[in-house]
């Protein structure tokens, strides 16, 4: 294993521990005030189609964002990766989508209606760990990575996280890909 590897798993390692020590209730509480930001954040009220993920790996549950952005009549997209990556527009969170093993939820393809990549607004990201220069450490498997530059340069790429997943440096291999904003429950960031 290389260098940067080693690295962002110590990264994840120690931002677990930190998350692992809060008190019942107190990330829900937290994920709120950073869902009120989000929700105020102007790019987030312009758009029109928003790509959220819902996954059970990251610290931040999206799952009440998507029922949100549902309600603002937003349409809501979800990220199905394979030899080529697709959007779908989903309408319910537990008709439209399914478990997979990797902890992630899918689109039901033959319930959700496909939409292209170059359509998306705002493409929110999930990170496990972030600076302040937009460097992210996901789950490791490269997805986000991946998806980053097919979506349009007007496409606004931000992450949602709490604020003791910021740290000071990210190292990041060649093919890693940065975010242009992170919103936390206690600010907004943009990538300096």
């Amino acid at each position: 294993m290389d260098e940067i590897q080693e690295k962002k798993i110590d990264i994840r390692l120690k931002v677990d521990e930190v998350l692992s020590r809060f008190p019942a209730g107190e990330i829900k509480k937290r994920v709120r005030a950073l869902r009120e930001r989000l929700f105020d954040f102007a790019n987030f009220l312009e758009a029109k189609i928003v790509m959220l993920y819902l996954s059970t790996q990251y610290p931040v549950d999206a799952r009440e964002i998507i029922q949100n952005t549902l309600e603002l009549n937003k349409i809501v997209v979800l990220p199905m990766f394979g030899p080529e990556l697709k959007m779908f527009k989903i309408d319910n969170l537990n008709t439209d989508t399914k478990p997979a093993a990797s902890g992630m939820f899918l689109p039901v393809e033959s319930r959700c209606k496909l939409v292209p990549v170059d359509r998306v607004d705002i493409a929110i990201i999930p990170s496990l760990a972030l600076d302040e220069k937009g460097g992210r450490i996901g789950a490791g498997d490269g997805f986000y990575d991946r998806l980053i530059p097919k979506l349009p340069a007007t496409t606004r790429k931000v992450s949602i996280a709490l604020e003791e997943q910021i740290v000071p440096h990210i190292p990041m291999d060649s093919h890693d890909k940065h975010v242009d904003i992170i919103i936390t429950d206690a600010r907004i960031i943009y990538k300096i």
